[in-house]
């Protein structure tokens, strides 16, 4: 398996630290509001790279964390004359919401940073102790950018051409030593949470807070960590100068970022008015097709979300899950027999897509030509399976499909697929009508139950149904 590390800027051959034992670090959301669907990128792309490496047989301890203290978030309540955390509580379980409708594993860990407080207040002190970080005079704990010589080694930049993202004049009252210099720790204002220090009442700054997280639940170096590719610099540049600096060891073997998503080929911006939420895009598809748009290019080429494409990815994603539910009704009338040569060799046939699918994600993760692997499949599936195949064959080419589909994260049975008492009837109904050549009322439960959203399909194996 080879994955592209940013650090080298090459694929490289995935080794763990540990045999068959894997640690992952992916930066989560900063909890103020309902995640977008740029949150949702990095969501979807790790977790499926999770999901292959235990199908690979690896022990996945996979930490995502949740930033419930920020800029943004004491915003929020202050607009809302809410708590802060009232705020980072609501929005943590929306977000969950989100990701539970897209599939997405829950993490080993989901810390919050308010709760590693203590100990990124020892991380600091051991910075400062160190050499790494000081204390000015109103508090305010800064990181000595250029006192770790390897700094810009992930961003590939000199430390003197990073002045981008950094304030090179001198706003009257700061007591950075640099322009480079960046925040550890920081003094409290008003209104704003805050926690006791050594150096003043105040609360950490961003990156101080996922290199502790990491350290905490991961140790001091780990496999992989991973995120959009804008945090590429200086939110990863500056974890890794931290935790380095701090640990003496390398933070992280394996470095993995996704390209960012457009919409409409522009940037997504509110005030381009071209930015929507997961909750908004399920008004409208079933986040099961965001999961598979997202999936449809690869994590490190830029994607561009549009309503024709989600259209596309939702005719995608039908065209598999129709072929399965006509395996599962197949599997339900086949005979037990035992299987035939001719099914055997159907079966070895068949198993030339998943080595296809897994020479795709072996490369990099390379979602989208393990997609056409599963198209391939369900073509194949669909030309040769009939109502005469075994159980046992059935069975074995529904396994097939059922496995791709959940390393990719895609659900094959529908949603509440135990129909309601009234429309159980009414699909009993209907066949006694047209059992009785009475086609005006089958027509008739055939609209009603369109109405209902369930699609009925007459085939030789009998009525079949789907929602829509």
């Amino acid at each position: 398996m080879k994955l592209y590390n940013t650090m080298s800027r090459q694929k490289e051959e995935f080794i763990p630290l540990e045999k068959n034992k894997v640690k992952m670090y992916v930066c989560g959301p900063t909890v103020y509001n309902f995640i977008h669907i740029g949150n949702a990128r990095p969501m979807i792309v790790f977790d499926t790279v999770r999901r292959y490496m235990e199908y690979k047989g690896y022990e996945v301890n996979f930490v995502s964390n949740f930033t419930d203290v920020d800029d943004k978030i004491i915003r929020k309540s202050i607009e809302e004359q809410i708590p802060s955390e009232e705020v980072a509580k609501r929005f943590i379980e929306e977000c969950k919401e989100d990701m539970s409708g897209m599939n997405i594993k829950p993490a080993t860990a989901h810390p919050l940073a308010t709760q590693e407080i203590d100990g990124m207040i020892e991380m600091i002190s051991s910075l400062i102790e160190k050499g790494y970080a000081y204390a000015a005079s109103d508090g305010t704990v800064y990181y000595r950018t250029r006192k770790f010589q390897d700094y810009g080694k992930l961003s590939h930049k000199n430390i003197d051409d990073l002045q981008a993202g950094h304030r090179t004049i001198k706003v009257a009252g700061e007591l950075k030593e640099d322009a480079l210099d960046f925040v550890l720790w920081k003094p409290k204002k008003d209104g704003e949470p805050y926690w006791n220090s050594p150096w003043c009442d105040g609360r950490p700054g961003w990156h101080i807070e996922c290199s502790v997280m990491s350290k905490k639940y991961l140790g001091d170096k780990i496999d992989i960590h991973a995120g959009g590719e804008d945090l590429i610099f200086p939110h990863h540049e500056n974890e890794i100068a931290q935790s380095e600096a701090a640990n003496g060891v390398e933070f992280s073997k394996y470095w993995m970022h996704n390209a960012f998503l457009n919409v409409d080929n522009k940037k997504m911006s509110k005030s381009v008015g071209n930015f929507f939420t997961v909750r908004e895009i399920a008004q409208k598809y079933d986040l099961q097709a965001l999961r598979f748009f997202m999936l449809s290019a690869h994590y490190r080429s830029p994607l561009n979300f549009s309503a024709e494409l989600m259209e596309a990815a939702k005719s995608g994603l039908e065209r598999i899950v129709t072929a399965a539910g006509h395996i599962r009704h197949l599997i339900k009338a086949a005979p037990m027999s035992e299987k035939t040569e001719q099914e055997n060799g159907m079966l070895d046939a068949a198993n030339a897509y998943t080595l296809k699918f897994e020479a795709a994600m072996d490369d990099d993760f390379n979602t989208a030509d393990a997609i056409s692997a599963v198209f391939e499949l369900v073509k194949y599936i669909n030309t040769n399976v009939s109502s005469s195949n075994s159980k046992q064959c059935l069975e074995a080419l529904y396994g097939q499909m059922d496995t791709l589909c959940g390393i990719l994260g895609i659900i094959l049975e529908e949603k509440e697929e135990a129909l309601e008492e009234e429309i159980e009837g009414l699909i009993e109904e209907r066949q006694k009508a047209r059992q009785s050549k009475d086609f005006a009322r089958a027509d008739e439960i055939r609209a009603i139950l369109l109405e209902k959203g369930i699609e009925i399909k007459d085939t030789r194996e009998g009525a079949q149904w789907k929602r829509v």
